[in-house]
């Protein structure tokens, strides 16, 4: 049995340190250490685990900030900053990670606080379907190589992020709250059908995705965009293929969050010929 609960010792702390080299591959100098995570917990951030007895198999922590919105009330642009939420690779689709970032959402809330933000890799559809499709987070900001450079699953490639903004109290929100979904109620085939894929991919003789040259047609109010179902899998078979689905998705991002448009769900699908297909939906 998972229990979720704050993280108040030492030793649980060292835990965490733990739970980041596993989720992320992180070496020393990139996890966040043990005497960082005890200095805000002290300090009031939320730092919330996730136990199976005394073992911590995930956490999540934040961290109160501000929003860009300049020119507004300093209270009005108070918000949460999710500084990170892993869990242990053999405790993963166990829905850990939405219970816990379910506990991040009530603390908000208990202290006010209607917007938590993080960023996530736009080309991980495992991150995708949780932050949009289950959580009912929305996004409307691309940046370019946040991070810098980094090691372990993020080596080699520039760190493009969304930055994923979930508006807690909203009604999108809670209605996605009420419920634990599955990844197959996501399947949402009628968005496919209706909806234009500005970046339908090509499979290559390897049987890997490749991106095709974008369209977007003039005046329309909602589109998809196409990102690999697998995209470790394409790094791993095809270093080059992964930076160019990263560049051409940076480019496309980019133009239709110029252009008004906002990810608002994201999609699934198994094609007729068994490969599975996943699209964000963007809405103007």
């Amino acid at each position: 049995m998972i229990e979720i609960r704050p993280i108040t010792t030492l030793e649980d702390m060292y835990q965490a340190e733990e739970v980041q080299r596993a989720a992320w591959g992180m070496d020393d100098l990139e996890t966040v250490s043990v005497h960082v995570l005890h200095a805000l917990q002290h300090n009031g951030s939320p730092l919330l685990g996730a136990f199976a007895g005394a073992k911590l198999v995930g956490f999540c922590l934040g961290v109160l900030s501000l929003s860009e919105a300049e020119g507004q009330p300093l209270a009005s642009r108070l918000k949460m900053y999710s500084v990170m939420a892993g869990v242990l690779p053999e405790y993963q689709s166990q829905h850990v990670g939405y219970r816990l970032k379910l506990a991040q959402r009530a603390f908000a809330l208990d202290i006010g606080i209607n917007l938590i933000t993080w960023t996530y890799d736009p080309l991980e559809a495992r991150n995708a379907h949780f932050n949009i499709a289950r959580l009912g987070a929305v996004c409307q900001r691309y940046y370019e190589h946040y991070h810098g450079d980094m090691g372990g699953i993020n080596v080699g490639l520039p760190t493009d992020r969304f930055e994923a903004a979930w508006w807690v109290a909203s009604e999108r929100v809670a209605n996605k709250a009420e419920m634990l979904q599955s990844a197959q109620s996501n399947q949402r085939p009628d968005v496919v059908d209706f909806a234009q894929v500005v970046n339908p991919a090509v499979f290559n003789q390897a049987g890997l995705p490749v991106p095709a040259s974008a369209s977007i047609p003039t005046g329309a109010k909602q589109v998809l965009v196409e990102i690999p179902a697998h995209f470790q899998a394409i790094k791993q078979q095809s270093f080059p293929l992964a930076q160019e689905w990263r560049l051409h998705t940076r480019q496309l991002f980019t133009q239709l969050f110029a252009d008004g448009f906002c990810v608002t769900d994201f999609v699934s699908t198994m094609g007729a010929d068994g490969k599975r297909r996943s699209f964000y939906v963007l809405t103007s």
